[in-house]
This record gives structure tokens, sequence and C-alpha cells, in this order.
């Protein structure tokens, strides 16, 4: 049997070690914590979590979960992380792959060998001691949120200055000043919830951001969505915007930044939350920053406020630090993988959950993985040249998107899948 090397045991992990393990190979999996649910593991010893006391999953009940392990049907219909990571470890047990996994271990270094293998060193977190050895495939599924990303702003803040990665309950931040830099899902959610408690809590956006509630006309929004997919897409998102506006009003309105580009540019902030925290005079909206002076932030409409905490919500990097650079470097993108999975140039390697969904993550993974298991397995290849897929797939992207470092491996999740479910019937 070929020895696979699997790196995570996230959701998109345990789905590879899964479908890689039903089709027959030798599967050891690596994953730095101590059970399996990845980001969803709430203070994980590790340090590895990036979820908050209260995190919900943006995507509904509806849209997230495998087809071969479906949600169960009292799940709520924005599930808690609580909930999630219950979910994961029920996937984990039903198809018996804890016993694949090594937990509490990290991988340090991956080297492809000239006969086409990996030489691949791990350590354990307890004992520090490096173990290696060879395989024939390597299945990286450890996701993109390890480095934080920080704003580069003029000047240095003498205050507390984290990196929402860091924040996990609001308690610490009771009665103090509080800036949020941001305007995704992660910086929405910490302005609410510290408002709570802070004695001021104020948000900072660059650009404007479309909010987008939890529920439509009754229905969660990604099955509105998902309903108003026979208009034309031209139609489509105008339709969308025009929505969101009647139902909650436009930006401008309540001193948020007018949003200028369409609204799949950014990656969608899910939050029911913000627009009732602003008009309620909890969460103060401001402009983006100019410079920062000790305690001081100067923003870019002329006005300056004090504050006693920064939490820098502003994404991360898309890094391996496994790999040697010279093989593998995605941090500046764009990232050349057919289906977000398989390099052109380098074989038996493939990447499970390296996409940002306009949805949720592990659904498309899971058909990643059933697709890359059959393709090592000889029951699948591509239909052409890889790179010149490769390059058609990065000049035809499901969305344009704002040019940044956030946006190079956006795709629409329901076309995704549409489109690896294809591949799948022709294996």
């Amino acid at each position: 049997m070929k020895k696979v090397a699997v790196i995570g045991a996230g959701p998109c992990g345990i789905t590879a070690i899964k479908n890689f393990n039903d089709q027959g190979f030798d599967v050891t999996a690596f994953e730095r914590c101590e059970g399996v649910g990845g980001n969803w593991r709430f203070n994980d010893p590790s340090g590895h979590s990036s979820v908050f006391e209260t995190t919900h999953i943006i995507s509904s009940k509806y849209t997230s979960f495998y087809e071969d392990f479906p949600l169960p049907n009292e799940a709520s219909d924005y599930p808690s992380h609580k909930e999630l990571l219950k979910y994961f470890n029920d996937y984990a047990n039903h198809f018996d792959i804890n016993k694949l996994i090594k937990f509490g271990t990290e991988v340090v270094h991956c080297k492809y060998t000239n006969s086409q293998k990996w030489r691949i060193q791990w350590r354990s977190l307890e004992s520090n001691i490096i173990n290696e050895d060879t395989f024939d495939a390597l299945v990286v599924c450890n996701g993109h949120h390890h480095e934080p990303r920080y704003p580069d702003y003029p000047g240095d803040f003498s205050g507390e200055y984290l990196h929402s990665h860091d924040y996990k309950t609001a308690k610490p931040f009771a009665d103090k000043r509080v800036l949020v830099i941001g305007g995704g899902n992660s910086a929405c959610d910490v302005a609410v919830e510290t408002a709570r408690v802070a004695k001021k809590t104020t948000i900072s956006w660059r650009r404007g951001y479309h909010l987008i509630p939890k529920f439509m006309f009754g229905l969660t929004t990604d099955i509105f969505s998902y309903k108003s997919r026979w208009l034309p897409v031209n139609l489509r998102i105008p339709f969308m915007k025009f929505m969101l506006e009647l139902i909650q009003g436009k930006n401008e309105d309540i001193g948020l930044p007018k949003v200028t580009n369409s609204i799949l540019a950014t990656h969608p902030t899910v939050n029911s939350e913000l627009y009732d925290a602003i008009r309620h005079g909890k969460v103060k909206p401001k402009p983006d920053i100019d410079k920062i002076d000790q305690r001081t932030v100067h923003f870019s409409d002329q006005s300056q406020e004090d504050f006693d905490v920064i939490i820098a919500c502003t994404g991360f990097k898309i890094k391996h630090k496994f790999f040697d650079k010279e093989l593998i470097d995605f941090e500046k993108g764009p990232v050349p993988l057919l289906h977000k999975m398989i390099p052109a140039d380098i074989s038996n390697l493939y990447f499970i959950g390296l996409f940002q969904p306009l949805g949720c993550i592990w659904p498309g993974a899971e058909l990643q993985a059933k697709l890359a298991a059959r393709h090592l397995a000889g029951l699948w290849k591509p239909n052409n040249d890889i790179q010149k897929l490769i390059d058609l797939e990065l000049n035809n992207p499901d969305v344009h998107q704002v040019e940044s470092p956030r946006h190079t491996i956006t795709v629409d999740d329901f076309s995704f899948r549409k489109r690896l479910k294809k591949e799948l019937r022709a294996a």
C-alpha cells in the first residue's frame, strides 16, 4: 500500500483521512491539537484555535455538512463552535479514524525527494523529539489561519495590541477603551462582544463592507441566496444589494463607509448585530487610520481618540513553514493549484481546504478529498495538461474581488462543489 501523510485533523483534515483511507492507502495524520476539530477547538492547549467563546458558524446547517455524514436534524440553524466540535468528533468516531492520527505532534519539515516521495520530519509537542519517515504522498490540510497579518500604520501604540487570533472572550476588556480594526466577520463579532463590557468600542474600516444578516424573509441567508441563483449574475448581484439596503438601510446613513464595490468583491461579512450595536450607540464607526501616537489614534477624517486596546482583525498570511520557500510559497499569491488542490510541477502532493468559499469550507473539502484520493489511486486524472487547466482557472475566477492578499483563494461555494462533483462523476 502507498503510505500517505496528512497534515492536520481539522474539518478538512478528517475528511481527507477518511477518504484516503477508503481508497486503501496506509494513512498517517499529524495534528498539533489534542483532538480533531482544528480551529473549532476553543482554547486548545496548543494555542492553535481561532474561535471565540461566542463563535457561531456564518453559513447555515442547511449548507454546512459532509455528504457522507449529515448534521443531526436538531442542530441549530447556525451551530455554535461547541456543536460543531461535537459534530467533527462524531465524524471521526463514526469512521474510526482517530487511530490514524498522531495527536500533539507538529510537522517541522517536508522534503520532496528525487524519487518523488516525501521525507517528513515531525516532533512531539510533549517530548520535543524529532521523528522522520518517508511517504509516497503528502496531503496538506492545515488551513490558512496560522500566522496573523497585522496592519502597517505610521507610529507605535503604547497600549495593549493584539490580533483576533488571540482574542477569546470580551471579559479582559471590561471598562477599557477598545479599537477594533477590520470589517470582516471576526472584526464585527469582536466589536459587538467587547461593546457589552468596554468603556467604549470603536470600529475602523478602510473601505465599505456589505453587512449580510443571517436571516432574510424567514430563510437563512445562504438558502435565500441559493434560491435566487436562477437569476443571471448581472441581475442577481444588484438584486442582492437592493434587498440588503431595503431590509437594513445604507452604511453611510449610520456612519459606516459607503460600499463602492460589488457585494462579492470582498469576503461576505455575515453579521446581524453590528447595525444594532451602532444604532444603540454601543459601537462607534470610524474610517481608516492615518497614524498612531502612543495611546492616540489619528483617523483619516481628521479626528483623533485615545484607546487602551487595539484588536487587529486583519486576517492571516498563507504560509506553510514546513516547506522550503523554493518549493512552495503562496504568501503573496496567486495560488496555482488545480481545483485549489493539485500543483502542476510536484507529484503526489495535495492541498485540501486551501480555499476561501463564499459559504462553508468542509463540504467542498470533502469533495476535494474524494477526488484527490481517486487521483492517487489512478481512478481519475485531469482532462488536459495541469498547468493549462490551472491557468484557465486563475484567469476565470468565480467572482472578481478587490486586490488584496486575502482574496487570492476565493471560490463560489455552490459553483466550486458543482465542478468537483462533475470531476467525481468522471472518476
